[in-house]
């Protein structure tokens, strides 16, 4: 993937940045041609290797139609709940590297469920933090709205996925005990037949004996 000067990018974990010039630069006698970022978020300028795009995860901000996708997969009601911390904090890290908008939803899903009933570690607080802040800020910006604008609408999302999740935990939950009340049929009941009545073809002959 390529980029050409004035696109808006999106650096992973760094967020939204403007490409302000493409340069080439000789670094122990190899010439490496080099993007200049802007970061949005602070003003800082982040040199990436041309020829190391695909490896850090650098991509373009998304388009209008992204952020509907964006928006209905916060609040779908699916939400990845890992127990172990280890390994939660794992795949959330790896999420949040990988530079897909789609991975850090995800993230701030999965976190923001878990405050809800928990109190986060600092390391997992900071996570949520930061998956909320690229969120706002690269929809913000494709959208041309405020930041809190943006922000209640993540919240609405959120608040939508929660209780999606909620009303199908209860359907589940009354299908179960449903199920659980149903009369159970084992092979010793299935095996007892009640015993076979009489057919109007052994009446005659019964009447034939009697005579």
């Amino acid at each position: 993937m390529t980029f050409e000067v004035g696109d808006k990018v999106i650096y992973p974990n760094h967020g939204l940045g403007i490409v302000e010039r493409i340069e080439e630069k000789t670094i122990l006698g190899t010439t490496c041609g080099f993007y200049h970022l802007r970061i949005v978020a602070n003003d800082t300028t982040v040199l990436v290797p041309v020829a190391n795009v695909d490896g850090v995860g650098l991509r373009r901000a998304i388009g209008d139609d992204d952020v509907e996708r964006l928006f209905g997969l916060l609040g779908d009601g699916k939400i990845d709940n890992h127990q172990n911390w280890k390994g939660r904090f794992k795949d959330n890290s790896d999420k949040m590297r990988s530079g897909s908008i789609y991975d850090v939803a995800d993230v701030l899903k999965s976190l923001t469920f878990l405050a809800k009933s928990k109190s986060l570690s600092f390391r997992e607080k900071r996570m949520l933090d930061r998956a909320k802040f690229l969120i706002i800020s690269e929809v913000s910006e494709v959208m041309r709205e405020t930041a809190a604008a943006i922000d209640g609408r993540v919240d609405t999302a959120l608040e939508r996925c929660f209780s999606t999740k909620e009303r199908v935990a209860a359907a589940l939950e009354v299908a179960a005990a449903a199920a659980a009340a149903r009369p159970k049929v084992t092979k010793a009941t299935a095996s007892v037949a009640p015993p076979p009545r009489a057919t109007a073809a052994a009446a005659p002959r019964r009447a034939a004996r009697a005579s």
